[in-house]
Order: C-alpha cells, then structure tokens, then sequence
C-alpha cells in the first residue's frame, strides 16, 4: 500500500502508541515524526498518502490535501429530515425505521449516516469501502466523533464498516439479505469544487458498477436497488435503469430497481 503512519511533532505516548496500532492495522510502516516535514517524509519513503495520528484523530495527506472524518453534508441532511423536508436519497430507498441498507462505496460515509439515523435502533447499515484507507477513516470517525446531538451520535456508532470490495461481499451474502442495496461511485466522475472532498480522489475507487455486481445485488436486496450518479452521463442507460428520483435542478439523481425476489 502507499502509504505511512506518522504522528505530529512532539506526540505524547498515548499518540505514538496508538499511531503503532493503526500502522499495525493497517499494515503499513510506522515512522517516527521526529521533526520532518510531510513533504520530506514523502519524498524519503517514496510514499503519495501518509496518515498523521493527532490528538483529535487521523488526519490523511494526499497529493490534493489533508482529508479527515467529518460529517460532511450528513448533518444539515439530517437536521432537513428532522423539519419535515425531502431528502431525495430517503425517498429513492423509501426508507424507513427498522428498515436494512447495505452501502457497496462508503467514501465520506455521509449517506450511510443519513440512512442510519432514519432506520433506527432497529434498523441495520453495513459500509462496504474497498480502499483500505478510507474505510479506515471511516470506522476510526463512526465510532469516535462525537455530535452535540445524541441521536446522531448514536446513528454514527450504529454503521459496520467492512473493508473489502461490494463485488466480494455480494457473492457471499444469502438471496434478500438487505432491504435496500446502494451504490455511489461518484468519484468516478467528480462534480465537487470542495477543497475537503479533493483528496478523495486520490484514495477512492473510481471503478464504475459492473452488470455482474447489479445483478448480485439485485439477488441480495429484499425491496430495492439504489445508484446515485449525477444526471449528465449514460450510466442509468448503460445499467437498463429508467425509474429515477432527485431535485428538477440537482446535478445528482437516484436510479431505482424495484426488485422482486
């Protein structure tokens, strides 16, 4: 993997050890800080991604920038749903309380944390992130970021987050295992100008979803399959896809498969 784990300049203990652990984890090296500059330790180990453990969490450099966990647009989704307003994504899945998702391209997290906050206590969200480091950085924010508001907290601790790819874990999973399978291979083709989300597409798969893994998903699904794509390109026409959901002037739609397994 290219990548390392360092910590800040001058680390107490707990953080030089907990910087060993995550090196460990991730099975990567660990290098002392000392007093190097990112960019020598770059340069050094010939690495482009190093995490950087800090006392408020990791923090991942990458060639377009630092990226670490934050709610992104998850919260104001949220505090939208609490008013009483649309989210295009809850009525694509027809999402509910005690309802299943399981999310095939985690990322930044922000949908997996909509969805856990509206399916409850008795709801289920599974992440599933092929890139090592951002599901790293997922799992590490879920379950150690803490919002004012409980119940958001309590939906960030309820998300799995499993490291491996959708494909993979797909061909394991029992026939209607999920209510709702979901699929967001945005970076793809990036419509952000956020300096916050460019270092992702250094770390992201920007692979598209294969017919091999809809149709396993389509196995796996209890009620419905969901794509997010944005609405200029051919991937719903490419996927036989035509029932789609979003905003008459957003850039992002939801393509729906109504599955009946």
């Amino acid at each position: 993997m290219n990548l390392l784990v360092t910590t800040i300049q001058s680390p107490s203990f707990m953080i030089e050890e907990l910087a060993q652990q995550i090196a460990t984890r991730l099975q990567v090296p660990f290098i002392p800080r000392d007093r190097h500059a990112i960019i020598a330790l770059r340069s050094h180990y010939q690495v482009e991604n190093i995490v950087v453990i800090t006392k408020n969490g990791p923090i991942v450099h990458t060639l377009g920038g630092e990226y670490f966990f934050h709610l992104n647009m998850a919260e104001l989704r949220i505090k939208n749903l609490i008013g009483g307003k649309n989210d295009h994504m809850v009525t694509a899945m027809s999402l509910v309380a005690g309802m299943s998702v399981l999310d095939c391209t985690l990322g930044l997290a922000t949908d997996a944390i909509v969805a856990s906050f509206v399916v409850g206590q008795a709801g289920k969200v599974v992440g599933l992130e092929t890139s090592p480091i951002l599901a790293f950085i997922a799992s590490y924010g879920l379950q150690h970021f803490t919002h004012d508001d409980e119940d958001i907290t309590k939906a960030l601790r309820r998300i799995q987050v499993i490291p491996k790819h959708c494909y993979e874990v797909l061909m394991s999973l029992p026939d209607n295992s999920f209510d709702i399978v979901f699929f967001d291979p945005m970076f793809r083709q990036p419509i952000y100008n956020s300096s916050n989300l460019k270092p992702l597409r250094y770390l992201a798969d920007n692979s598209p979803i294969t017919e091999s893994a809809l149709a396993e998903a389509c196995r796996v699904a209890k009620k419905r399959v969901v794509i997010k794509e944005t609405f200029h390109n051919n991937e719903f026409d490419r996927l036989g896809i035509t029932t789609t959901y979003g905003g008459k002037y957003s850039s992002i739609k939801y393509g729906v498969i109504k599955v009946e397994n």
